[in-house]
């Protein structure tokens, strides 16, 4: 079997995020000053908080956007959603202005504002929050509509995702970082996105479906579940469940075409990861890897082949026979 721990290693490393892993609390820090420097956003409790996938250290390379997620305890029940959106644009607005082209950096959005970083090629979206009824989860605006909220919970994703990963001895975090690469590779910007894919996964392992004993073992195990699991989605519109709130499923925006797209793609990787494990020959193996993990955020290769092997999967010619009596003069000197 083709475990290729140290080519799985090196493609982790690969697709971990780089400078954004400084440039993304910076961001967040001062989109968050802004808001907690507002007199009337204070007067609400204003708290923000880092969450989504940077938050939860699954972010892959490159991260174009961060999520602050602002929770509100105080905010009278009467004051909008629309009347919230509109406060963070003014504070937002008044904080970051234009760039250097004369573009607004701060654009409204349907549940949030986002502030363009165009030094650190980022995005930073801040989400208002007010309390739930329950006491402990929290309401977002709902898209479409000026007061209507949606329940949410994402600090709980990322104790859940904490606790996932203790308990499958640190395999958890890197296996979706790897599904998310895949699904780029798959994908590329097409829907679904890189949580659906997360929250799959998690789901996967959360079954007890999902185990190994190395990077590859994970990988492939897990790669299978989540084929199934968006089979069942596509093909019987089951839902994929959202672990923070018992009893509902996640919500995806994406076309009929791209989740047909995702269910074929993802079936056939499954097939394709499960031989390659299966292979003998370790630089078929790496190939069959390097399909499925593609590019990295910067354009280089994913998944390298192992030492004594060609780029395109054949093994390297030795420059000795066996049995040969002389061998090459090597350049080093001793003495």
């Amino acid at each position: 079997m083709a475990h290729l721990r140290q080519q799985f290693k090196d493609a982790l490393s690969s697709i971990e995020p780089g400078d954004d892993k400084i440039n993304a609390p910076e961001a967040h820090q001062l989109v968050r000053d802004a808001l907690e420097a507002d007199s009337k956003l204070m007067e609400y409790g204003a708290n923000p908080v880092l969450i989504g996938s940077y938050k939860r250290n699954v972010s892959i390379k490159r991260i174009k956007d961060v999520d602050v997620f602002v929770r509100l305890p105080d905010v009278p029940d009467e004051v909008t959603s629309q009347e919230i959106l509109d406060r963070f644009f003014r504070v937002l607005h008044a904080e970051f202005g234009t760039d250097s082209e004369g573009h607004r950096r701060t654009k409204r959005q349907d549940r949030s504002l986002q502030v363009e970083f165009p030094e650190y090629d980022l995005y930073v979206d801040a989400v208002p929050a007010r309390p739930h009824w329950d006491g402990g989860t929290w309401e977002i605006p709902q898209k479409g509509d000026e007061n209507q909220w949606v329940r949410t919970n994402p600090e709980k994703l990322t104790s859940l995702s904490s606790t996932m990963n203790t308990d499958h001895d640190g395999y958890y975090v890197p296996t979706v970082k790897l599904l998310r690469q895949t699904r780029r590779a798959l994908l590329g910007t097409k829907k679904p996105g890189g949580f659906f894919i997360e929250m799959a996964t998690y789901q996967a392992f959360a079954s007890g479906a999902v185990s190994g004993n190395d990077h590859a073992e994970y990988f492939v195990s897990a790669l299978q579940e989540v084929s199934k699991i968006i089979g069942d989605f596509v093909t019987y519109s089951i839902g994929v469940n959202d672990a923070t709130l018992p009893g509902n499923t996640i919500r995806i925006r994406a076309t009929d075409e791209e989740l047909d797209a995702a269910r074929t793609r993802f079936a056939d990787a499954a097939v394709a990861a499960s031989a390659a494990l299966e292979e003998e020959d370790e630089g078929k193996a790496a190939l069959a890897f390097q399909k499925l993990l593609g590019k990295n955020g910067d354009n280089e290769t994913v998944f390298p082949m192992p030492p004594g092997f060609n780029e395109n999967g054949t093994k390297r010619a030795s420059a000795v026979s066996a049995g040969a009596r002389v061998v090459p003069a090597g350049t080093r000197t001793f003495g």
